[in-house]
């Protein structure tokens, strides 16, 4: 997978995953903001839809094709896997920093794969499926970020998979954003003492 990697000072490893029609470098003034002694690992999804960058394909805008979503779950999972052990950082101290259409995939490791990262932070995040028993996270923390006048992400979404992932075991915090779709710097001062926090 196309990706960035920059060493740190922590034990800690940010994985960046950018929105729909981002890239690689969307996110790294944000992973900075969030942990600056952190290593990053910004990823570039392996999908083009209409010329844009995604984890994975859809049937139609909000409705996800769940075969190709379990796919690429796995090949982003496997390939953190690879890049801890090429670039020598804590497997069990990796936490994702996704963004909608990364935030998905992000919240797709936490539903099917145990103690795939140690940490999520999951901005503008639907729930990824409803197929399957999610297996158990009591060892994740996550935080989810939502929009009040969300229009892609609506209100609903953000709780149930609040409620799911809380059901799941892991240490959930749901904050809500006075805002829509779009990032807010304010939300990250809120994420970084939450980050401060757990890890």
């Amino acid at each position: 997978m196309i990706h960035l990697y920059k060493k740190g000072t922590s034990e800690n490893t940010l994985l960046l995953l950018h929105g729909t029609g981002g890239d690689e470098n969307d996110l790294l003034e944000i992973g900075n903001l969030i942990d600056s002694e952190a290593n990053i690992l910004s990823v570039r999804g392996n999908v083009v839809e209409s010329g844009m960058n995604r984890y994975f394909k859809r049937l139609r805008p909000g409705v996800f094709d769940l075969d190709d979503l379990e796919k690429r779950t796995v090949e982003l999972y496997e390939f953190i896997n690879e890049a801890s052990k090429k670039y020598e950082f804590d497997r069990n101290k990796v936490i994702a920093v996704g963004y909608s259409n990364g935030a998905n995939i992000a919240a797709s490791m936490l539903f099917s794969i145990e103690n795939a990262i140690k940490g999520a932070i999951l901005l503008r995040s639907m729930v990824p499926r409803r197929d399957k028993e999610l297996v158990n996270n009591r060892n994740s923390k996550v935080f989810i970020a939502a929009g009040t006048h969300d229009n892609i992400c609506p209100p609903e979404e953000s709780k149930e998979l609040a409620s799911l992932l809380e059901a799941s075991e892991a240490d959930v915090k749901l904050e809500w954003i006075n805002g829509n779709h779009r990032l807010t710097y304010e939300e990250f001062l809120i994420i970084k003492d939450w980050y401060n926090n757990k890890f």
